[in-house]
C-alpha cells in the first residue's frame, strides 16, 4: 500500500486520522474509533510513506527533532496536519485529515451563541476542550462566518496552519509558528502593530501568550483562542493558576471585564454509529459571573450558566440531556464525557 492508497482510503471512509509508524501496522479513526489496517508494511514501506509527507528540509530536520506541518495531498484536494515524531528509535507519524471546505455553524451543529461571539466587537472568546474536539474547526467555522459578512483585518497564529481562508469581506492574513513567527506570544504583540481587528491564535500554552491576548483584548480588538478544558470554572481556573501569584489578582479583575464567553465542546459518537456529534457548555458574560471570577469563586459559574438559560448559556448536562432525549447520542456516552456523571445519570 502506498501513501496515496492509505490516505484516498481513509478520505473515503469518512477517517478524522491516520497513523504510521514504521515496525507495526497502520491505523486509522473513524467516528472516534480507532481501527487497524491490513497488511502491516514493512519497515521500509512505513518510512517511505512517512518521507513522502515532507519536504527537502524537513528531511533533514526529522532526524533530531519531532515536526508539525500541514500541506495539500491527493492533488491538491485534500489538505493534512501531520505530526512527525520518533518512538522507540523509529519514525512515527500522525495525520489528522481536514475537510476540504469550511463547514458552517448549522453543519457542525454549534449552539446558536457562537453567532453573538463573532458579532462582538471587542474582547476574548474562547473555544475549549479535550484533544480531538473539533476546537480548530469551530474557530475556522467563526472566522469563515466573519469573512462572509464583516469588512474587517482578521490575522490568525497557528501551528500549524490548517484551514485556507479565502479573502471575502475581509483581509486575513495567516501567520504559522515555526515559518512566519517564532512564538504565538510575540506574534501576538506584532499583531497590535499590524491594524487588525480580529486575532485568532491558535493555542493559549503558557502564561506569556495568555498574557498577550489578554492585552489585545484589553486593547480593543476582538481575540478567538483555545485552551485543553472541558468546561467554563476549569477554563477561568486554568487562565489564572496559570499566573504568578502576586498577579493572580490583577488578572482576575482583568479577565472580568474582558472574557465575552467560553464555549467548551465534546465530539460524541451518535446512536447510529455513523457519525459524531458535538456537545457543548456555553458561557456568556454577565455581572455575577464576572464577579465570580473577581472574587475568586469560580466554583458558583455552574449554578450561574444553569440560571441563565435565557441568555444563550447551558451546561454540558444540560446539552447531554438533549442529545439523549433527541436519540442523538446513548446514554451510556453521554455518562462517559460528563463533568457531573452523578448529576446526570439522575436526569437521563
Amino acid at each position: 500500500m502506498t501513501l496515496s492508497d492509505l490516505l484516498n482510503y481513509a478520505i473515503t471512509q469518512g477517517c478524522s486520522d491516520v497513523h504510521i509508524t514504521v515496525g507495526t501496522h497502520l491505523a486509522i479513526r473513524k467516528n472516534g474509533t480507532l481501527q487497524i489496517v491490513d497488511p502491516e508494511p514493512s519497515m521500509d514501506e512505513a518510512r517511505t510513506m512517512i518521507y513522502e509527507l515532507l519536504d527537502e528540509r524537513q528531511k533533514t530536520e526529522v532526524e533530531t527533532k519531532d515536526l508539525d506541518f500541514a500541506r495539500y495531498v491527493m492533488g491538491g484536494k485534500s489538505r493534512i496536519r501531520v505530526n512527525v515524531y520518533h518512538q522507540r528509535n523509529n519514525l512515527a507519524a500522525s495525520i489528522r485529515i481536514l475537510s476540504e471546505t469550511i463547514p458552517s455553524f448549522d453543519d457542525l451543529q454549534l449552539p446558536g451563541v457562537i453567532e453573538s461571539f463573532c458579532n462582538l466587537p471587542r474582547g476574548l472568546v474562547l473555544i475549549t476542550g479535550p484533544t480531538g474536539s473539533g476546537k480548530t474547526t469551530t474557530l475556522a467555522s467563526m472566522i469563515d462566518y466573519i469573512n462572509r459578512r464583516r469588512p474587517c483585518h482578521i490575522m490568525t497564529i497557528e501551528d500549524p496552519i490548517e484551514y485556507i481562508y479565502n479573502h471575502k469581506l475581509a483581509m486575513i492574513h495567516q501567520r504559522e509558528v515555526g515559518r512566519d513567527v517564532s512564538d504565538y506570544a510575540s506574534a501576538l504583540r506584532s499583531s497590535l502593530r499590524e491594524d487588525p481587528d480580529i486575532i485568532l491564535v491558535g493555542e493559549m500554552r503558557d502564561y506569556e501568550t495568555i498574557s498577550a491576548a489578554i492585552t489585545a483584548a484589553e486593547t480593543g480588538h476582538l481575540v478567538f483562542s483555545t485552551l485543553h478544558t472541558t468546561s467554563a470554572a476549569q477554563t477561568v481556573d486554568r487562565i489564572i493558576d496559570g499566573c504568578p501569584l502576586e498577579g493572580r489578582d490583577q488578572l482576575r479583575i482583568q479577565l472580568s471585564s474582558i472574557l465575552y464567553g467560553v464555549v467548551s465542546q465534546t465530539l460524541i459518537p451518535t446512536a447510529d454509529g455513523k457519525g459524531r456529534i458535538v456537545a457543548t457548555e456555553t458561557m456568556v458574560m454577565n455581572p455575577a459571573i464576572a464577579n465570580q471570577i473577581r472574587e475568586s469563586k469560580t466554583a458558583q459559574i455552574p449554578s450561574t450558566i444553569q440560571a441563565n438559560g435565557s441568555m444563550g448559556m447551558h451546561t454540558l448536562n444540560n446539552d447531554l440531556i438533549r442529545l439523549v432525549g433527541y436519540g442523538k447520542i446513548n446514554r451510556m456516552d453521554a455518562l462517559a464525557v460528563s463533568n457531573d456523571p452523578t448529576g446526570l445519570a439522575n436526569q437521563i
